[in-house]
């Protein structure tokens, strides 16, 4: 009889530490390639820098359900791309442990041209799953989607609410180490939202760890333990969940 170890919940999964990313911007628009090569030889490219984080640490633990809130420009995406090794900081060091499924934006990895069925297996192979594990499970991927009426369309034609659903069923058919959502959950109806949750809830049972950054305070406050509260790329806190979100309402920084 096969035993099964149970999950080290103590086990710190997801590490950040002291991280920054710096972007450069233009200060003028460059209408071509040769026109730039000129600038760059000439020495008359000027950007200007901008940190969209700036010195961060913490560390995520295994099994947790983890928030990052903030405004928009708070740098919670580019903080999801460094964990889902999308980018690579400027400073420091993120580290990850296990399979990362990110749903990073609306429809990441679908082609508009593609039918619903032709993208399942694009956005699973881009996932790490093999073509035998998709056909095996691909009837169970649309069920959960609620789309089978709908798979053989070009996505295209998909509603966002649709979209977050298909994405949502393929990167959570078969259980992550890590699942990155990024207001994936924040579109479509509010039975399919409850019914992403619950597999979310049923996944942190078993050890996975999910990264959930939304504007949808409330739901913050109710689905995770602990969140993070990013403002202009700094943490301005780190902590119970509840607790970040009533001083990201108060707009009380206890900044580093």
């Amino acid at each position: 009889m096969k035993s099964h170890t149970a999950p080290d919940f103590s086990e710190t999964v997801i590490g950040v530490e002291h991280v920054s990313v710096r972007y450069l911007i233009p200060r003028e628009r460059v209408g071509s390639l040769k026109e730039y090569a000129i600038r760059k030889i000439q020495r008359r490219i000027f950007n200007d820098e901008f940190w969209a984080l700036k010195d961060v640490s913490f560390e995520i633990k295994r099994g947790e359900i983890f928030g990052v809130i903030g405004a928009n420009g708070a740098g919670k995406s580019t903080l999801l791309k460094l964990m889902a090794r999308i980018m690579r900081p400027s400073a420091g060091r993120v580290w990850v442990k296990g399979r990362v499924a990110p749903l990073l934006a609306m429809g990441a990895g679908f082609h508009p041209e593609l039918s619903g069925r032709e993208n399942v297996f694009l956005n699973g192979t881009l996932l790490g799953y093999s073509e035998k594990q998709i056909r095996e499970r691909f009837d169970c991927i649309v069920e959960f989607a609620e789309l089978q009426d709908f798979i053989d369309a070009p996505i295209r034609t998909y509603s966002s609410g649709m979209l977050a659903r298909l994405g949502f069923a393929v990167a959570t058919d078969q259980k992550p180490d890590i699942l990155i959502v990024d207001e994936a959950l924040a579109v479509g109806d509010t039975a399919f939202q409850q019914k992403s949750l619950n597999r979310i809830r049923e996944f942190q049972q078993t050890g996975t760890t999910t990264l959930y950054v939304s504007h949808a305070l409330g739901e913050v406050e109710k689905t995770c333990k602990r969140a993070a509260w990013l403002h202009h790329g700094k943490l301005m806190f780190i902590g119970d969940a509840q607790e970040a979100v009533d001083r990201y309402l108060n707009r009380k920084p206890v900044a580093k």
